[in-house]
């Protein structure tokens, strides 16, 4: 397992800075036997801490006979995985249902990035600092949000859908002025340090549970209730990669779907393997009892992610309408089914 390619984060608890590894510079064709994977922080990444571990993808990739290279990065923001995946510097990008939209709608016809699986299905949590703030409506001036990306990010866009909600669709980037582009670790210790103008952050777990246990911060938006249980980050791939990479690719899947079992049937052991891999500064019991939610689900099936494209549409955010989620998903032997 290489690493050359871009080192993980020494710590992604609280105050830990934002670490990019070295992304290699736009060239020729990746030719079989190599994968570059670009991830950024959270528990929702945690089938790739998994995969990572225990060298699954070089497992697969030895199953048909393939030694095969494997280089991680991590970045903060669907907008920087976007543009390093556009730029040819990564071969597969994880980032949420909202970047994958909209660089699927972007390459259309060209590039044709499309999501190769779901990393699974959690609650994200938009909460504050501010006691004045109790649902979206009672944010002002004086409230500023931090999002991994402004705008693009899947917390920007589940905004952007409770905006709508709200205030009707010709309304529904409402909220976009207050919000910051930050680094989950480095937010989550803003909004608990306080003295700084950011007083709300729409992260994932473990950062949203962190926060959450200061008596100080409270939930203003939760998405299983804004749109149900869904799966909020995706991982996905240009057309020309699966293509010219088939071994590699199904190495790929079938490492993230074992992963997938793992973390579904051990939660103690993926919990060693969240801690392990990204040296996360956390209580493991305080973990193994979070991932152990019943509302988290580990899983590469997608589920419940075209209402969001749908409304992107709607708004003119993207501007081809999907048909179905099959229409951003590379249709493989995994998953199966999806929505």
């Amino acid at each position: 397992m290489r690493t050359s390619f871009g080192r993980l984060a020494a710590s992604i608890g609280l105050g830990a800075s934002l670490v990019i590894g070295t992304l290699a510079l736009p060239g020729a064709a990746q030719a079989e036997g190599k994968i570059r994977i670009a991830e950024q922080f959270g528990i929702v990444y945690l089938l790739l801490n998994v995969v990572r571990d225990q060298q699954l993808i070089e497992k697969h990739g030895k199953a048909q006979g393939l030694d095969i290279q494997v280089d991680w990065a991590q970045l903060s923001g669907g907008s920087a995985i976007n543009d390093a995946l556009l730029s040819g510097s990564v071969d597969i990008a994880g980032a949420g249902v909202g970047p994958l939209l909209t660089v699927w709608d972007r390459t259309y016809g060209r590039q044709n990035v499309k999501a190769v699986a779901s990393l699974g299905n959690f609650p994200y949590y938009l909460v504050s600092s501010n006691p004045a703030v109790k649902t979206i409506a009672d944010f002002s001036e004086k409230d500023r949000i931090a999002v991994p990306a402004v705008g693009v990010s899947v917390q920007s866009r589940f905004l952007q859908y409770a905006a709508a909600k709200q205030w009707g669709d010709e309304h529904y980037n409402r909220l976009d002025k207050y919000t910051l582009a930050v680094p989950h670790p480095d937010a989550a210790a803003a909004l608990l340090a306080g003295g700084t103008e950011l007083n709300a952050h729409f992260s994932n777990p473990p950062f949203q549970d962190q926060e959450l246990a200061n008596k100080n911060v409270h939930v203003v938006l939760d998405s299983y209730q804004l749109l149900g249980p869904n799966s909020p980050t995706l991982l996905f791939a240009t057309e020309k990669f699966r293509k010219d990479n088939p071994k590699t690719y199904k190495a790929f899947v079938e490492a993230l779907a074992e992963a997938a079992d793992f973390a579904q049937r051990d939660k103690a052991a993926a919990a060693d393997t969240y801690i392990r891999v990204t040296k996360a500064k956390i209580d493991r019991e305080a973990l193994i009892k979070l991932i152990d939610n019943p509302q988290y689900e580990f899983t590469i099936t997608p589920k419940n992610t075209y209402p969001l494209a749908e409304f992107l549409y709607r708004v003119g955010a993207i501007k081809h309408k999907p048909a179905s989620w099959k229409d951003y998903f590379f249709q493989d032997e995994r998953p199966l089914q999806g929505s």
